[in-house]
C-alpha cells in the first residue's frame, strides 16, 4: 500500500474511534507542558502537534490493531475466488478500516477514559498518560498473541523470565502471530474454492477440452457459491469474532 494512502487510512480511522474526541484535548494539555509558561499554544502549532503525533498512526494501524489480520485475510479471499482486482485495493482497506474500529472500539473507549480525558483534564501527567496508554494496548496485543509466539521472542531478545515483556518483543509476537492466523483463516477460505477449481479441470480433461482454461469456467461457480452462502457478511461476522477479548 502506499504511504499516502496508509496516512489517509490512519486519519480516517482515528476520527471514527471514540479517542479523537480527546486528542485535541490532550494536544494543547501536551501544548501547555512542553510551553512550561502555563499558557497553550495557538492554534496552529497545537495543529503542528497533532499532525507530528498522526505521522506514527500508520505504523501503529498497521502493526499494533486488529487491521494486519483483516487486509491479509480479505486480500487471500479474493485471491481464492480469483478475482485479481475486485473488488479493488481500496474497497478493501476501508473494510478493513470499518471492521478494525469496530474490534477495536472497546480498547479505544478505555485508552480514552484512562488515559487521554485523564491527561487532557490535567488529572495525569504525560509520562502517567502514556504508561496507561500502552499497557492498554498491550493487553489488547497479548490476548491476540500465541504463548509459543511470545516466548520464541522473549528468547530472541535475551529477556529472562522475571521481566517484563518489552513492548519491543511484543510487538513482533503479535505480528508473527496475527500473520500466522490470516494465513490459518485465508486457508480455510481457500478450500472450497481449490475444490470447485479441482472438479471444473477434471471434468474438462474428462471432456478432452484441455485447451479450454479451468479459471475461466470455475470462476462463476465460485461466485456463485460464494453469493449462496452469504459470503460476505459471514466472512466478516468470522473475522471479527476470531479477536479473543482482552482478559
Amino acid at each position: 500500500m502506499r504511504p499516502d494512502r496508509l496516512s489517509l487510512a490512519a486519519i480516517l480511522l482515528l476520527t471514527t474511534s471514540p479517542v479523537a474526541a480527546g486528542l485535541m484535548g490532550a494536544a494543547e494539555r501536551l501544548g501547555r507542558d512542553m510551553g512550561g509558561t502555563g499558557q497553550s499554544m495557538t492554534l496552529p502549532f497545537q495543529i503542528l502537534l497533532l499532525m507530528s503525533v498522526l505521522t506514527v498512526l500508520p505504523s501503529l494501524l498497521l502493526l499494533a490493531t486488529a487491521f494486519l489480520r483483516i487486509l491479509v485475510v480479505l486480500s487471500i479471499l479474493r485471491q481464492a475466488i480469483g478475482l485479481a482486482q475486485t473488488p479493488p485495493n481500496q474497497v478493501l482497506v476501508a473494510m478493513a478500516l470499518m471492521l478494525t474500529a469496530l474490534v477495536m472500539t472497546p480498547t479505544w473507549r478505555t485508552l480514552e477514559r484512562e488515559a487521554i480525558l485523564p491527561y487532557s483534564a490535567g488529572q495525569v501527567g504525560l509520562p502517567v498518560a502514556m504508561s496507561r496508554g500502552a499497557d492498554i494496548l498491550s493487553t489488547f496485543m497479548q490476548a491476540q498473541t500465541r504463548p509459543s509466539d511470545l516466548a520464541a521472542f522473549r528468547e530472541l531478545s535475551g529477556a529472562k523470565p522475571s521481566d517484563k515483556t518489552g513492548f519491543s518483543v511484543l510487538l513482533p509476537a503479535f505480528v508473527t502471530s496475527e500473520l500466522t492466523t490470516a494465513f490459518q483463516i485465508g486457508f480455510m477460505l481457500f478450500l472450497p474454492f481449490l475444490v470447485i477449481d479441482l472438479l471444473v479441470a477434471s471434468i474438462l480433461t474428462a471432456l478432452g477440452m484441455m485447451m479450454l482454461s479451468p479459471t475461466l469456467i470455475s470462476l462463476p461457480f465460485k461466485l456463485l457459491l460464494f453469493v449462496m452462502v452469504d459470503g460476505w457478511a459471514m466472512t466478516f461476522g468470522s473475522l471479527v469474532r476470531s479477536f479473543a477479548s482482552p482478559a
